[in-house]
Order: structure tokens, then sequence, then C-alpha cells
């Protein structure tokens, strides 16, 4: 049982559980010879003839073609950019492939989904063919519905799972690659490409607003927090990201290099992920640099794996995204049209408690201070605690705003105003005047 379990785990990337009654725990352990191996194999699984002939025959006669990429494609880096290069396709990816896909990629144009920007999103709807590769990329509302869809994958159950495909393959993203390049035409014509890329290149410059204005003390904006995080980090380095506003800037502002590893609470977004995860990346990876991006609810609710973090010296890095609020969930309200409702935290100082526990801590509330107390704080030897007064009115815009949530955002103004909040209102208005560009 237990060898089936670690080659099910292992071969099938997932989790095993092995379940034991109580009574036979008590009995004597016998060796089986079956428990000593772990096999790791790597099979080449590549579609039929037939079927890289059909998608072949797909791709030549289109002259609109997006690659999409998923965690499925994280090996296949050299190919999918040969490919991309061909085909003259823009590349988009999700949020776990961004890391593995994105750096040395002339022709990525970003995530999408919820935390993803609107040139991915633009690229896969404008096109004739998308492309899907090993990705079982969930928002579905993301997903165009009137080109033509091609996915490949190396779990069969996946094909058609999240949108209307026409022609389903089963295989791994990198051999199937590897056979099918041989059989694509080299595209002249760029003029879908070049248009994508000059939009993606618009949306990068609007990211860098709040980059460029880093907010005023007390609310210093996170994008420029993350970005400096992106400039003094190790080019090697290991990410956890806690579910809700911290992995949007981490999405956003936090680029691939082909060596740097994002984790996070992808699949479930469970809340407080980024300082277990933290830790778990320290044991295995002693020797690589550890940052988590926690958000202040995140750490409340895990703030005593401090001493264990402490206890087994690892040098982790947790950068406090201090906003005193449940962002995510206020924003949910917000677009929603509800007045927000006990997302206000009320923290402790968290430096001082990381002090108390026996870490070396910071408090930032000067943008002015960011760079160089983050450079200082990411040198220093063993685990060190950064809590940054971040602006708690900053958005998280969407790739793609629906009619109801600018509606229901505007219903969340007035009440808020009819209410007595109105110095509230104001504050939202004055941190994110410069998206309203984005809106219209």
């Amino acid at each position: 049982m237990l060898q089936a379990a670690l080659q099910h785990a292992v071969h099938k990337k997932g989790v095993a559980v092995i379940g034991l009654p109580g009574d036979i725990t008590n009995l004597p352990a016998v060796a089986a010879e079956t428990t000593t191996s772990l096999f790791r194999n790597k099979p080449v699984v590549t579609p039929s003839e037939d079927e890289l002939l059909q998608l072949a025959t797909l791709l030549n006669s289109h002259k609109k073609v997006t690659i999409f990429c998923g965690l499925g494609a994280a090996e296949a880096h050299s190919e999918i950019i040969r490919l991309a290069e061909m085909l003259k396709a823009p590349v988009a990816y999700s949020y776990k492939a961004k890391m593995a896909i994105q750096y040395a990629n002339p022709n990525e144009v970003g995530l999408t989904g919820l935390l993803g920007i609107p040139s991915a999103y633009h690229s896969m709807h404008e096109c004739e063919v998308l492309v899907l590769l090993g990705t079982d990329f969930p928002y579905t509302p993301f997903m165009p519905v009137k080109n033509k869809i091609v996915q490949v994958d190396i779990k069969p159950e996946n094909l058609g799972r999240r949108a209307k495909l026409d022609l389903g393959l089963c295989g791994d993203v990198k051999w199937t690659l590897r056979a099918l390049i041989p059989l694509i035409a080299t595209k002249d014509d760029a003029t879908f490409l070049d248009r994508q890329l000059e939009f993606y290149k618009q949306v990068k410059e609007r990211l860098q607003v709040y980059v460029r204005d880093p907010g005023k003390p007390n609310a210093i904006h996170p994008e420029f927090v993350a970005s400096v995080i992106n400039d003094v980090a190790d080019k090697d380095a290991i990410f956890t990201v806690d579910t809700g506003m911290c992995c949007v800037w981490a999405a956003r502002y936090i680029d691939g290099t082909g060596k740097r590893k994002m984790l996070g609470s992808f699949n479930h977004g469970s809340m407080a992920n980024a300082m277990p995860q933290a830790i778990g990346a320290a044991l295995a990876c002693p020797d690589k640099q550890v940052i988590a991006f926690c958000g202040d609810g995140g750490l409340s609710m895990m703030i005593g794996d401090l001493m264990t973090i402490v206890q087994y010296r690892l040098p982790v890095k947790i950068v406090v995204f201090n906003n005193r609020s449940l962002g995510m969930v206020r924003l949910e309200m917000e677009v929603a049209g509800i007045p927000d409702l006990e997302t206000d935290l009320l923290n402790p100082d968290f430096a001082k408690v990381a002090e108390a526990m026996g870490m070396s801590s910071v408090t930032i509330r000067e943008p002015s201070d960011v760079r160089s107390e983050l450079e200082k704080a990411f040198q220093q030897e063993g685990p060190v605690l950064v809590s940054i007064w971040t602006d708690p009115d900053a958005l998280a815009m969407p790739p793609k705003l629906e009619w109801s949530q600018v509606k229901g955002y505007a219903l969340y103004m007035g009440r808020m105003m009819l209410s007595g909040r109105v110095d509230e209102v104001l504050n939202m208005i004055s941190s994110n005047y410069k998206h309203l560009g984005e809106v219209i």
C-alpha cells in the first residue's frame, strides 16, 4: 500500500493518503522489499501522427494564433518559444506557470484570470485559434467562446473541462511540441502578434503608475512595495504568497527569471498559507532565499509559527502587507454593492511580536524607506519580519470589468456616502483615481 501510494503521488502529481486503523499500528512491522524503492519514470507521451497532422493543419491554416500555458507546460519553455516564433503567436499563461514561461520570452503578453492583466485576456479573445498547453485553468468566464480552441494535456480527463474544444489531444507538452514543430510552416505575417505586444506594452506602462507614485506615509502603495521586492530579491528566490491582495501584487510585479519559484494556495484559495509554505520551502531548499508575501489577516491567523521559524533558525524573510483590513474580502463586498462590514483589523505591532519571539524585525511607514530597509532585511542572516504600512484603499482591477461590477461599485459608493462615510469614499477616490483610465 505504501509503495502504491508513493508511486501514485509522484506519477499523478497529487496527494496520496494512507489510512491505518489503530490496531494495525500496534502490530509488528514486517519489512517488504517492494516499499524500499521509488521509481521516478518519465514516459514520452505524444498524440498519434494523425492527431498531430490535424493540429498542424489547423495552426498552419489560420493567421491569428494565441498560446496559453499552464503549469503542465513548465518544462517545455524552449519548445514554446520556438513554436510561438514560427506561428507569430503571443504567449499568455496562468499564475502557476508564470515563473516558468515568462522569462526570456519575446512573445509573452502576461497572465489572465481574476488576478491577471488585460493584454493576455485580449490576445486570447482576439485570436482565431487558441492553443491550451498543460493547463486546467479554472476561470471559465475568462475563456473565449467564439474562436477555435485546441488543448494538449497529459491528463485526458482535463480535456474539454474548461472550454469547448475543436481538438483535444493527450500528450506531454514538451514531447508533443517537439513532434509538432517539424510539421509547422513558419508564418511571415506578424501583424496580429505586433498588435498584441504593443497593447501589452501599454498595459505594463499603466501598471507602473503606482510604482512611480509610491504613496504617502502609512499608506504606501503595495504595487510599489512588490516592485521593489522584485528588484532586490535574488534571481533564484522562492516566493510564497498569501491568498488575497498579496496574490495580486506578486502576480503583477514579481518577474520570472527561469530560476525563481512561486508558491501559493492556487487551487483552494486558503488563507494564511504564505508563512507555512515559506517554512516548508526553507527546510526543503536551505540554500535559496525564501520571501513570504503575508497579508496582515493571514499572518495573524498563523502568528504562532513565528516561533517555529526562530526555533529552527530558518532564514525566511516575511514581508507583511499591513493594510489593516481583509483587503480582498472588502473588495468583493464593494463590487457587490455592499458597504464593507467587519473587514477592518485592529492589528498588533507585528514587528514587536516578532522581536519578542526572537526574530529581527522592522516597521516601514515611509515610502522613502522601503528600498533601503528591504535591502538590509534581505541581506541579513536569519529570519526577518518587515511590516509595511500599505494603503488600505488600494484596488486590484481585474483584466475585464463586467457591467455588474461597475454598477455594484457605484452602489457601494452611494451607500457609503448616504451612511455618512464620506471621508472613506474620498480616500478611496484619491488612492485609485489613476485606475479610471482602465475603466474607461
